[in-house]
């Protein structure tokens, strides 16, 4: 049997995204079930029969957690997450069969600059990711369309499938070493479900009403960017995020979503001053002097950007603006938890083995950070109420996603950054959104 081809698995990647095909014709439990065969084809007959020509040295040691084995997995997992709607499961398997192998090989064979914060990536493999799988995923989308009741609109299923491809294929460029074939179809699944629930009719009422605020919020949030960069709170490629989400939040959320937005940003810069020469004698300070990047505006405020953009184009205006304040809420508080809890922690240890670890280890908390942390979360969420956003009894669900948010990311962090899998903004990213999540889950109970 010949050696390994790297050329040969990516042929193989894309061509297995043309079973998606069969979606149209399958029941979700008959494809679950399919794809429950091909996880165990994969982990226990492909390594036997094409193991040294398919399988990367390094994944023979390691079967169940190769890329031939997680990519079935997680379009099992999509199948079981969306059984009504195999449609999505469909595009963002197109997304990582002919986005992520065909970007390998465009990589591997087109002479291209390199992305400047990862050099493992190239703009020619990143065009061929987008492209690719924009088109296939919009392929197979609308191929399986008509087994959704109500059907989509036609722009969704020709369309939201290359805003998907964008963001998988952006995800990719992040320096980290989860693997892709988990990283790429849950991105694409989650922007297609986003979209999934954008109203036509809504966008045409919102472009009608936001129009006169767009020169005030760009106006407004030109000159915040521009004093943070000055007052040294921001850099350059932070201040230009962050001007951007605050235009989306002011036009989708009104002036009340763009003041916790600012209290949210205001929190984190202040408790970062606390025990700031104590935080440089024992490392553990924020970078850059504790200015904030692109990387950590987004991270941090990303989830609730594309909640209030819910909140203006779909009609879940309620569940959307509860998703906003907790995604908000969780991201200043963590900030302050940390940043407290770095200053003024005598003990942190590990969530949840309570295993006492020295403070700055990755996923260490502390009890004076974590009662910050609640503190902090009863501020914004506060302010939420104040500013309209949600009435009071919504409080209690943005506080429990919140905590619930913070402690996922204390557990994620003492066991994937500390290994390097993922980085500080990957898991603030997945505190805001859980914090999200579970808090429009808690507020289906009290509505």
């Amino acid at each position: 049997m010949p050696g390994f081809s790297e050329d040969g698995r990516q042929v193989l990647h894309a061509a297995v995204g043309c079973l998606a095909l069969l979606l149209r014709f399958a029941l979700w439990w008959e494809a679950a079930v399919l794809a429950g065969v091909a996880v165990a084809v994969n982990a226990y007959v492909l390594p036997r029969a094409a193991g040294p020509w398919l399988f990367r040295e390094a994944e023979l040691r390691r079967r169940a957690l190769s890329g031939v084995v997680l990519y079935p997995i997680a379009i099992l997992a999509l199948i079981l997450v969306l059984p009504d709607r195999l449609d999505i499961v469909a595009g963002a398997w197109g997304v990582l069969a002919f986005g992520d192998g065909l970007a390998t090989l465009a990589g591997r064979h087109l002479a291209s600059p390199r992305i400047g914060w990862n050099p493992q990536k190239s703009i020619a493999g990143t065009s061929a990711f987008v492209l690719c799988g924009g088109a296939a995923g919009a392929l197979l989308c609308w191929w399986c369309r008509p087994i959704v009741i109500p059907p989509p609109y036609v722009w969704f299923s020709l369309g939201a499938p290359l805003l998907a491809a964008g963001a998988a294929a952006a995800v990719e460029t992040i320096p980290i070493s989860l693997d892709d074939n988990i990283t790429v179809p849950f991105t694409a699944a989650a922007v297609l479900w986003w979209a999934s629930l954008i109203s036509s009719d809504a966008v045409s009422v919102f472009w009608t009403e936001a129009g006169p605020l767009l020169p005030v919020a760009v106006a407004v949030n030109a000159v915040f960017a521009v004093a943070g960069v000055w007052g040294r709170t921001l850099t350059p490629s932070g201040a230009l995020c962050g001007a951007g989400i605050g235009v989306v939040i002011m036009l989708t959320a009104g002036w009340g979503g763009w003041i916790l937005l600012a209290a949210t940003f205001a929190m984190a810069v202040l408790t970062s001053r606390i025990g700031w020469q104590r935080k440089v004698m024992l490392g553990i300070a924020e970078t850059r002097g504790g200015r904030r990047g692109a990387g950590n505006a987004f991270a941090n405020t990303g989830v609730a950007a594309a909640a209030a953009i819910l909140s203006a184009v779909s009609y879940a205006t309620g569940p959307a603006l509860v998703g906003l304040v907790a995604a908000l809420a969780a991201g200043g508080s963590d900030t302050m938890a940390s940043e407290v809890g770095k200053a003024w922690g005598r003990r942190t240890f590990l969530f949840p083995t309570f295993q006492t670890v020295p403070a700055g280890t990755p996923g260490a908390v502390s009890l004076t950070g974590t009662a910050a942390g609640l503190l902090g979360a009863i501020i914004l969420g506060s302010l939420g109420v104040a500013a309209g956003l949600i009435p009071v009894r919504m409080l209690f669900p943005v506080l429990a996603g919140a905590t619930a948010g913070a402690f996922a990311e204390s557990a994620m962090g003492a066991k994937l950054e500390a290994s390097g899998i993922v980085n500080n903004d990957v898991l603030n990213f997945a505190n805001t959104a859980i914090a999200a999540a579970v808090a429009v889950l808690l507020a289906k109970s009290v509505a």
